[in-house]
């Protein structure tokens, strides 16, 4: 069973956007895809066909105040509006549907990432999970603490999955699959360190302290599960797809420039996807 990551980055994340629309180009299909944060987005559109839809996401909508901004935090809590890009955008009667029919039909198994906010255990969702028009779990494995207030599935408040299984490289392997592409927005050596999400965790463990605990611990996860994913690459079970650079560009930068930047680095990076694939 073959598999791909995306592991999303927020903006970034156009970045494997741009990996997922070259598979599209060239009929590469995978049977296992798990998405973290905007890569679970990146994946519900390549999973239906939709070739560069999440490119106006990342492009176009993400430059609306009411997409993101700090007037949505005013009235909502939120800075990221997830109701608007998963929901009134995304919608069968939206500015920009998914094509849910397509999606459906697609025989890949999904899953997708998230944190459990009030215990800071790791949610997989998958495909069951969403129905047309209900794309919590989207919603969900994109919630970026402090940014946003957490978001409810099923009763469950959700965080952002990078907090939780950041690069799930070792649950694609125990899932089944025997080759996996991890497709990641920062370069392949890029070390995270704590001090990044320190001050954010400061803020969170106050009204959320087990996902403050998994905020603070975000560091050794990715680090490890990048490590992790070199060992498959040096046995041939692995490709890593990443950028020499990010183009200057941060977890919620916008820039058009950069973004286009980071897309054309994803198509072309994908190329090394051909042949570690073949059999």
């Amino acid at each position: 069973m073959n598999g791909i990551i995306d592991a999303g980055g927020g903006l970034r994340g156009i970045y494997g956007a741009g990996v997922l629309d070259y598979c599209l180009d060239k009929g590469i299909k995978f049977d296992y895809c798990i998405g973290v944060s905007a890569g679970s987005a990146n994946m519900a559109s390549f999973l239906a066909g939709q070739k560069e839809r999440n490119c106006k996401y990342y492009m176009e909508y993400s430059f609306r105040k009411k997409y993101m901004g700090f007037d949505n935090m005013l009235h909502t809590g939120s800075y990221l509006n997830l109701d608007y890009i998963y929901g009134e955008l995304s919608a069968k009667d939206g500015e920009n549907p998914l094509d849910f029919d397509a999606f459906s039909r697609s025989e890949s198994i999904m899953k997708v990432v998230a944190l459990n906010a009030e215990t800071g255990e790791t949610i997989y969702f998958d495909k069951s999970d969403m129905s047309q028009d209900n794309y919590d779990i989207l919603k969900a494995s994109s919630c970026i603490p402090v940014f946003c207030e957490p978001y409810t599935v099923k009763g469950v408040p959700c965080f952002d999955g990078g907090l939780a299984d950041p690069v799930p490289v070792e649950k694609a392997f125990a899932d089944g699959c025997g080759k996996v592409v991890v497709v990641l927005t920062k370069p392949r050596d890029f070390i995270r360190k704590q001090k990044s999400d320190a001050r954010l965790a400061r803020i969170l463990k106050h009204k959320y302290p087990k996902a403050a605990e998994s905020l603070m611990l975000r560091y050794k996860k990715y680090n490890g599960e990048v490590a992790l994913a070199k060992k498959y690459e040096s046995a041939g079970k692995a490709v890593i797809i990443a950028p020499d650079n990010c183009c200057g560009m941060k977890t919620l930068t916008k820039d058009k420039k950069r973004l286009e930047e980071m897309y054309a680095k994803g198509y072309k990076d994908a190329e090394a996807i051909t042949p570690f694939l073949k059999p």
